[in-house]
């Protein structure tokens, strides 16, 4: 059984531990929640005020020429491309996820209506993430198309042999489960078949190996405020395969994405590759703290890389199973996470029947962050920029006493907030 000195010796051990010193983690908190909100970065607060201060306040509007603003949704994009197996000049930071997935699928749709007449089905899970659901709803109504939702990944190779499927869309890494599709063998699979591939890469980016060129993915999106650490709405970004890029206008043809933007003319010119999927003016306050995010991330580059952060997510989820299976035995959790790692994103999620929430909210109380995902699920994130080995012995130590006491039925615990 492992033990606290044993866990202290893993973290003397371990050469990504000097990356914790770049965020600013409030004291006597251990935060299990960077899948959802990654923490702050030191160096933002004083980069955001500095560009607050002089590239806004002293630059004013020449600071789009003169600090470079202008090109920053390209820049970053490019930073971004190389944790997600893109290439340079493939990727811009830029909206939302949601927005962005509205415009990649809607090319998506295009292409397929050209390529593959007739092929009018979206096929997608009825776990994905609601807001990829919504936006795929939204679209298949306004060009009378189906999204057809599949209960379980196992049916999705026989759902793609159905002959009718324009557009497969999936998340990476299951937001519920944490459980990551082989994005290569459906990629094959879909291309096999006609169908092409969109994938919400949320929990992935910044977590996973990822590889959207070698898996033969057609278009990509994700969000930048989780395990990129970009703070709280930070720009996402969007990626589409080259061969696709110029084929069609992304619906949302704003003055950014125009060829020539300050030529200002009236009609619309496509600006060529992945420039057109931008819309309109860049917050440029969000993209300068991405930035920081994004030198978090890349201090891990000369220790190891994503390899090293792979191999310590996988060390440090691994643990926290081993330990509140043992710990926690009879107290009603069931782990929901798949066990294989390679059928595994960077967090673990635990079902119980009764109290999930308030479970939950009773382990906030006490300085261990995770969070809920409804009906049942309790959720648990492991970013290896910033925790520890220790940070798991604890973090499962006050999730035992939490269950043991009942301390989680407590009235507080379980008045739900907006947010879970």
């Amino acid at each position: 059984m492992t033990t606290l000195p044993d866990c202290r010796a893993r973290d003397a051990a371990d050469p990504l531990r000097p990356l914790r010193d770049l965020f600013a983690l409030p004291e006597g908190v251990i935060y299990l929640d960077g899948n959802s909100l990654g923490p702050l970065p030191r160096a933002t607060a004083a980069r955001v005020a500095r560009t607050v201060e002089r590239e806004w306040g002293d630059g004013l509007i020449r600071s789009w020429n003169s600090a470079g603003w202008y090109d920053m949704p390209r820049r970053l994009g490019d930073r971004i491309a190389g944790w997600i197996g893109a290439g340079a000049g493939e990727v811009v930071a830029t909206d939302t996820t949601s927005i962005n997935l509205y415009k990649v699928l809607s090319a998506a749709l295009d292409i397929a209506a050209a390529d593959q007449p007739g092929r009018k089905v979206v096929l997608s899970e009825r776990s994905n993430f609601p807001t990829d659901l919504y936006i795929a709803q939204a679209l298949c109504r306004e060009r009378g198309c189906e999204l057809r939702l599949l209960e379980e990944p196992g049916a999705i190779p026989q759902a793609l042999q159905a002959g009718d499927v324009a557009v497969l869309m999936l998340t990476h890494v299951n937001y519920r489960t944490g459980a990551m599709h082989d994005m290569a063998a459906l990629a094959a699979l879909a291309r096999r078949h006609g169908v092409l591939t969109v994938w919400d890469l949320a929990h992935s980016a910044g977590a996973v190996p990822l590889d959207l060129r070698g898996a033969g993915a057609d278009f990509a999106v994700g969000c930048s405020y989780k395990y990129l650490n970009g703070g709280p709405g930070a720009p996402a970004f969007a990626w589409v395969h080259p061969g696709h890029a110029d084929r069609f206008w992304q619906p949302l043809a704003g003055w950014w994405s125009h060829a020539a933007p300050f030529e200002f003319t009236p009609d619309y010119r496509p600006a060529p590759g992945i420039a057109r999927y931008l819309c309109g003016t860049q917050p440029v306050l969000s993209l300068v703290a991405l930035e920081c995010g994004l030198d978090t991330l890349d201090a891990a580059l000369p220790l190891g890389g994503m390899q090293a952060l792979r191999s310590k997510s996988l060390a440090l989820t691994d643990l926290f199973i081993e330990l509140a299976e043992q710990r926690c035995a009879g107290q009603g959790l069931s782990l929901v996470t798949p066990r294989a790692h390679a059928s595994r994103g960077s967090q673990v999620c635990i079902a119980r029947a009764e109290g999930a929430y308030a479970i939950v909210q009773a382990l906030i109380a006490r300085g261990v962050i995770g969070d809920f995902r409804a009906p049942d699920i309790l959720r648990f994130g492991f970013t290896p920029l910033y925790l520890g080995f220790e940070d798991v012995w604890h973090a499962v130590e006050q999730l035992r006493q939490v269950l043991e006491t009942g301390e989680w039925q407590r009235p507080e615990f379980n008045q739900r907030n907006a947010v879970t």
